[in-house]
């Protein structure tokens, strides 16, 4: 027996969504990051935190303009029946955070 992988609800629509929050936290939160070490932060470690947290933004950048493409991807790949791979995408918003993490550790280690 055949089971249908598309349901039609709003599952990947919610889960766009929750990726563009992830997204724009990642570029706010790397800006607004990068600009208190700039201000703020001692003269070793600024050069570190601000790549760190502009890396974040970057990661954050490239998500958020992927959603689109990433949508049609899934929407594909559950209309067709195939698998759904998102781990691109995953890696890329591990990375990011990994990278806010790192640089607010960095400026608070430092401070």
């Amino acid at each position: 027996m055949s089971r249908e992988i598309w349901d039609p609800g709003l599952q990947s629509e919610r889960t766009r969504l929750a990726w563009v929050r992830t997204a724009v936290m990642l570029a706010t939160g790397g800006i607004a990051g990068a600009g208190l070490v700039l201000r703020h932060g001692p003269p070793p470690a600024t050069g570190v935190s601000a790549v760190a947290f502009a890396l974040a933004a970057l990661s954050g950048a490239v998500l958020l303009t992927r959603t689109g493409v990433r949508f049609r991807r899934v929407q594909g790949a559950l209309h067709g029946g195939r698998p759904v791979d998102s781990r691109p995408d995953a890696l890329l918003a591990w990375l990011g955070t990994l990278c806010a993490v790192a640089g607010a550790a960095v400026f608070v280690l430092s401070a």
